[in-house]
């Protein structure tokens, strides 16, 4: 069948826009939290496909209809869980073209466009925050997915035979926080590097990296005849948004040539801001960083960066001799990504962040992430002058982590009644054996009277009694 006719397409996609616009307009009209049960949208589904084509308004009926009452709403101003993200309005037309010219960066000649607009945006965007100039950047989808070619990078320097041979001279041995991410543990496990070989570091009272405890923890491992390779610090951790000593880490790899990797997913976008240009402070020893526009910098997902300043052991990692199809020209100037990574196919989704970059400029965006980290401030202080609750960590971003005074049924049972509201969604951790709540604020439509409403549901369902305080 042929494709749409250019007049139909133009109806259905004035219609869409015209839906997208109330939707960013008035995003608060649905609940920001699904409240679809497992299996209800594959119940409501036909089990078959049609065998016939139907017109795309019953599509965009059933849409309405169905998968929208199954959908969490992340660009919701009252989604403020995990790390909240929005997609912002630049993002959003980027994607429309992005999908429409349908590009694939396998090489450079297969479009030009996308490796070379991703090597000035990354360039733009390594000067926002700060980062060396050496540091050569590249587009993955996720952190989990940067932060797993980091770490093959890592061992190629250290153990270049795996490459050949599938296994290395020595037992290698990665380091991470006790509250790094979980991806950095995925990564190990894809690797081959193994589970017992990740040692989770200590961390303090402020939920950073005990550095005398990774000295330990390396100088143990040398003693018993295994290779330390990777040490992961943490620039924002998922938690609390906590800050490793990056600088103090640095100490213990360069002087023994460990790679440094920086996983600043969440934090990173804040060092647009002077103020902030602090948390990065050690990272230009780092071999690598990474940081995740989608979370920050209201880019729609999916777009994460990785950073190196070595990005020929990175080569050497995924280079292989293509077969003739897979040959670029070697002009120059001729960068193909496919040999810096695992994945061959690219999008073009250094498009949708030099709109972004474009429509905001540096000094837009760091006012939007400042603002926000202001009225995270302010939201502590509100737990902090109301003594059923308490302030369970720092507050460095937008993240507030706290919990009201009480059993940790109590604070399930809070978190219940915000969640199945409509209004709001936040998250849960545990710290120090005891659940704290996570107010995440990092949506471009957040303000304070999102979060007033929600602090006012918190007062008015706190217990007046510190039910089984510790």
């Amino acid at each position: 069948m042929p494709d749409l006719p250019p007049d139909e397409f133009r109806r259905l996609g004035h219609q869409l826009v015209d839906w997208v616009a109330t939707y960013l307009e008035h995003p608060e009209k649905y609940p920001v939290l699904s409240r679809a049960k497992p299996g209800d949208l594959v119940d409501a589904l036909p089990a078959a496909g049609p065998e016939k084509g139907e017109p795309l308004d019953l599509a965009l009926a059933d849409f309405e209809k169905l998968v929208l009452p199954a959908v969490t709403h992340w660009n919701h101003p009252g989604f403020l869980a995990y790390f909240a993200t929005s997609a912002s309005a630049p993002g959003i037309l980027a994607e429309l073209l992005i999908a429409a010219l349908n590009t694939n960066g396998i090489l450079w000649k297969t479009s030009p466009a996308v490796t070379e607009l991703e090597i000035v945006v990354l360039a733009w965007l390594r000067q926002w925050m700060g980062l060396p100039d050496d540091n050569f950047g590249i587009i993955f989808d996720t952190a989990s997915t940067s932060s797993l070619h980091a770490i093959a990078a890592a061992r190629e320097l250290a153990a270049p035979e795996v490459r050949t041979t599938g296994r290395s001279h020595r037992t290698l041995v990665l380091y991470q926080s006790e509250h790094a991410h979980s991806s950095i543990e995925k990564a190990a496990i894809a690797l081959g590097i193994g589970q017992e070989n990740v040692r989770k570091i200590p961390a303090d009272n402020a939920f950073r990296m005990k550095t005398s405890e990774l000295e330990h923890a390396i100088r143990r491992d040398l003693e018993a005849g295994r290779q330390p390779f990777c040490v992961v610090a943490t620039v924002g951790t998922t938690s609390t948004t906590s800050i490793d000593p990056v600088r103090e880490i640095s100490h213990c790899t360069r002087h023994r040539g460990l790679w440094l990797h920086v996983d600043t997913a969440y934090a990173g976008p804040a060092a647009i801001v002077p103020e902030f240009r602090y948390i990065l402070d050690g990272a230009e020893f780092a071999d690598s960083l990474v940081l995740n526009p989608h979370k920050w910098m209201f880019t729609p997902v999916d777009c994460s960066i990785l950073y190196t300043r070595r990005p020929e052991i990175l080569k050497c990692a995924f280079s292989l001799k293509p077969p003739v199809y897979l040959q670029g020209d070697d002009q120059q100037r001729e960068v193909n990504l496919m040999e810096y990574a695992i994945p061959l196919g690219r999008r073009f989704r250094a498009l949708k962040l030099w709109f972004i970059m474009r429509a905001f400029g540096r000094e837009g965006l760091a006012a939007i992430i400042k603002d926000q980290c202001a009225m995270a401030r302010e939201f502590a202080e509100w737990v902090q002058a109301d003594d059923r609750f308490e302030l369970m960590a720092p507050v460095p971003f937008s993240l507030v982590c706290f919990r009201l005074r009480g059993s940790d049924e109590a604070n399930l049972r809070v978190l219940d009644a915000i969640n199945s509201q409509g209004e709001a969604y936040i998250s849960h951790t545990v710290l120090h054996g005891r659940v704290v709540l996570r107010v995440a604020i990092g949506n471009i439509a957040t303000s304070r009277k999102t979060l007033k409403r929600l602090w006012n549901f918190l007062k008015r369902n706190a217990s007046s009694k510190t039910e089984g305080a510790s």
